[in-house]
């Protein structure tokens, strides 16, 4: 007996759930702005998330890392994650609209001085953040201060969807690298060049090791520091969070992570992450299977990677 499901089936599945995301797009995109925004916020908060499972799943995860929140605060965040998560997508479907706003965003912190002197070195700069508030805007923020940033995204289990998902990600910047051997080539070759390259690492990876984030083990992969290992790239948090008008932005540039060994760096941005969720804590993705694979076969064989030889961790066999 098998649980695979019938091809036709996903298929015209995914067909259907793309006709009515598409849809909801669609009439949101119809009003103006400044109440688009919330609207498909609203939407997805109150008739998406409950329908697709997504408001037990960030219940779940709270109640896995944060047993003791108290529930009034697990109900608050059922409503807030979906919404936060909603107003993303309408800002990326709304990209001339987002991008006018977003760019003047005001930009700050302790990391600025390290990337404008690794631009004037013609070093290459990875970004690296989280799905936190909006990485969109930060995105756009950077390119307003002349960092011309290159993406690197996985995409979506939903071909139809994913086909306008991507293009869409690519109006507000190119390049933009799909997750795969011919993406991660493309991106090398980037990085090779002196390029400026984004990447969001807080999901779950079959291929990554089991590092702690919320006192879980969570598969993480090691790829963002060793990339930045390779090319001698800074590695530089930066998060675009929301303000409480749920339409602008301030974004935080941190200080690079130190480099070393890719496990400890890779560490050290597991913590700068849970500082800022744990600030913000409806501004993070909370519907992720973050936690998914973090004990059992998955997270043996992560551990067994870091333990594989006695140099410390080895490198990801899929960089060029």
């Amino acid at each position: 007996m098998t649980n695979k499901k019938d091809p036709v089936v996903a298929r015209v599945g995914e067909y259907l759930v793309n006709v009515v995301l598409r849809g909801l797009l669609g009439l949101a995109g119809l009003l103006p702005y400044r109440w688009r925004i919330p609207a498909l916020g609203w939407i997805t908060a109150r008739i998406v998330a409950p329908l697709a499972g997504y408001t037990g799943r960030v219940r779940e995860n709270l109640e896995l890392v944060l047993p003791d929140l108290p529930k009034s605060e697990v109900r608050r965040l059922m409503r807030a994650v979906p919404d936060n998560a909603g107003r993303n997508m309408m800002e990326m479907y709304s990209a001339d609209e987002f991008s006018a706003r977003a760019r003047h965003s005001p930009v700050s912190g302790p990391g600025l001085p390290a990337i404008e002197q690794a631009r004037a070195d013609g070093r290459p700069i990875i970004f690296v953040t989280g799905h936190l508030g909006s990485f969109n805007a930060a995105r756009v923020a950077m390119l307003q201060r002349g960092f011309e940033m290159g993406g690197f995204y996985r995409p979506m289990k939903n071909r139809y969807f994913n086909a306008h998902y991507a293009e869409a990600m690519g109006a507000l910047s190119q390049p933009m690298f799909e997750q795969g051997r011919r993406g991660m080539i493309q991106m090398t070759k980037h990085l090779r060049g002196g390029g400026v390259l984004a990447i969001l690492t807080d999901l779950n990876v079959h291929g990554g090791v089991p590092l702690d984030f919320f006192g879980q083990p969570a598969l993480t992969s090691l790829i963002t520091a060793e990339l930045a290992l390779k090319f001698d790239a800074p590695l530089v948090p930066v998060w675009g969070i929301r303000r409480d008008n749920g339409l602008d932005f301030d974004i935080h540039v941190e200080e690079p992570i130190p480099h070393g060994d890719p496990v400890e760096m890779t560490r050290d941005f597991n913590a700068r992450l849970e500082v800022q969720v744990r600030r913000h804590m409806d501004q993070w993705f909370w519907i992720h299977r973050r936690w998914k694979d973090g004990t059992g076969d998955m997270a043996d064989l992560g551990a067994a990677r870091i333990a594989a030889r006695p140099d410390g961790p080895p490198q990801d066999r899929s960089l060029p």
